[in-house]
């Protein structure tokens, strides 16, 4: 090769390296302004006041419109185009670094995602789902779906309208999996969710009517529970200065910056265990948040590579880790002292029991391991028959009735405890409740791998050492943001393909095997 030559080809790599580093600089200004978008929606579930909701909803829908414009804008788009063919997906330059090229397939996805959305659209789902939050809030706390209802069917017709825009080959909820698990489809979902009813079903009526410990009872005070959230956020690895835990009605986490997690959970004086795992749930989804590489921000290796996975992250600390006994071993002295009333003469196995006892319930959030992935299904199979039209939106708490009564034995006393429970039908997310049942997959492939890399975790763990576990997420998961697409993430961090497997076997060992010797 001639010098000069080499000069050229090291100008062009530069170049585009150049062009790179301005494509995440626009991007980055459009991230900061949605960030904007979910501190204001995070407000609405905590502080804001109830009045506010129809300007809130205009709030919402006006920055919504600025974040969709600018992430289809001239600028961007000719920015983007500078480095990646969008008919085809060819990288105009190949030299450029694995990383960069992976997040120019992901700009490149995000971008014919939303092109596809009218600016008018994203404006009117925007509003609309804003003051559907709203009329869910009051219609959950005084059990009136007949007020949600309207807002639910302008929310439906909307996504459907969402998925002709999107477009789709086979069924119009494959649009709407794809916003959040990329890949998934109805086909790939159906078989897969209908081996695990038949397992888990089967498994219910197998370790649900056990003989159980008797109930936990007591007044336990906010204010300790509060005090025990912070206990478990700090030993997680969270810092206040970048960090904060908030009371909403349904838990949730916001991830506006790297600095700037916002999590909530919710108290309960007869019991605190919804907090408790509310806690741990929404804490491991902020630490994959902070685990993103901060210099990032802005790109797609700066995000999470679906729900599912984020979903996996929460789920693992949850209940792979706040359900275990080593767990309970450093923690268990610590309710101990807050609560002496309730907890002094129970003993640690009892009380392992207690946590881990498979009861036919209600909620979703507050679901033991067992049965939560059937509370999952039920939604699937309901949001999929109302966007293809075969259920209407006036049947949904008869439907709702029949599912759980079906696949779990029980059947709601209300709404506000059945098909008012969850948030996100108000918000417009309708493709994203398999992810949590994939989230469970992903996390039991993930678990099996870690009890492999650290066989000396119960101790670790019994000691109230949670960082080798952060660190090892971080590792697996965390650094890479979307640099590779789910499948292959949990593939290159377990050795093997991702399987439903793990997940049931984790479940029957458990609660078949070590949960009954020490029945």
């Amino acid at each position: 090769m001639e010098f000069c030559d080499f000069l050229i080809i090291k100008s062009l790599v530069l170049f585009a390296k150049m062009s790179y580093q301005k494509l995440h600089e626009t991007s980055k200004a459009t991230s900061i302004l949605a960030s904007v978008q979910s501190l204001l929606e995070w407000d609405q579930e905590t502080y804001m006041p109830n009045d506010a909701a129809d300007y809130r909803g205009q709030q919402v829908s006006a920055i919504a419109n600025l974040v969709h414009k600018q992430k289809t804008s001239p600028k961007f788009v000719k920015q983007l185009k500078s480095l990646i063919n969008l008919e085809t997906g060819a990288v105009l330059d190949t030299s450029l670094s694995l990383q960069i090229l992976a997040s120019l397939r992901e700009f490149r996805r995000d971008y014919l995602q939303a092109s596809k959305l009218p600016a008018s659209f994203v404006k009117l789902f925007s509003k609309t789902t804003s003051q559907g939050l709203h009329a869910w809030s009051y219609a959950k706390k005084n059990d009136r779906f007949s007020h949600f209802a309207p807002h639910l069917e302008k929310i439906v017709k909307l996504s459907r309208k969402k998925a002709e825009y999107l477009g789709y080959k086979e069924h119009p909820y494959d649009a709407l999996l794809d916003l959040h698990e990329p890949g998934v489809t109805v086909a790939t979902l159906t078989p897969l969710f209908s081996k695990l009813k038949t397992a888990l079903t089967a498994l219910v009526k197998e370790v649900a009517d056990r003989p159980r410990p008797a109930p936990i009872t007591g007044h336990f005070v906010e204010s300790k529970q509060l005090e025990l959230s912070a206990h478990l956020l700090k030993i997680m690895g969270f810092d206040k200065a970048s960090s904060r835990l908030d009371l909403s009605m349904h838990p949730f986490c916001v991830f506006l910056h790297s600095k700037d997690v916002r999590m909530t959970t919710h108290l309960h004086t007869h019991t605190p265990f919804p907090c408790i795992f509310s806690v741990l749930h929404e804490g491991g989804h902020g630490l994959y948040d902070q685990g993103l590489p901060e210099e990032q921000f802005g790109s797609p290796l700066g995000e999470a590579a679906s729900v599912a996975v984020h979903e996996s992250q929460s789920r693992f600390w949850e209940t792979f880790i706040g359900h275990a006994l080593p767990f309970w071993k450093h923690f268990y002295p610590v309710l101990q002292k807050a609560y002496p009333e309730s907890f002094a003469a129970l003993s640690l196995e009892d009380f392992y029991r207690t946590i881990n006892t498979v009861k036919r319930s209600f909620i979703r959030i507050d679901a033991d391991e067992v049965t939560y992935s059937l509370h999952v299904i039920i939604r699937f199979e309901i949001e999929k028959a109302l966007i293809e039209g075969s259920l209407k939106v006036k049947d949904l708490p008869k439907v709702w009735n029949q599912k759980m009564e079906e696949y779990l034995g029980i059947t709601p006393k209300t709404d506000a405890e059945g098909c008012l429970q969850d948030t996100h039908w108000a918000g417009g997310y309708f493709g994203y409740f398999p992810s949590y049942t994939l989230g469970n997959i992903y996390a039991a492939q993930l678990f099996d791998t870690f009890q492999k890399e650290h066989p000396q975790w119960e101790a670790q763990l019994a000691l109230g050492d949670l960082s080798f576990i952060r660190l090892w997420l971080k590792e697996k998961i965390h650094k890479w943001g979307r640099e590779y697409i789910p499948t292959q993430l949990i593939e290159r961090a377990t050795g093997s393909p991702v399987s439903e497997s793990h997940y049931i076997h984790y479940l029957e060992k458990k609660y078949l095997v070590v949960l009954n010797k020490n029945s």
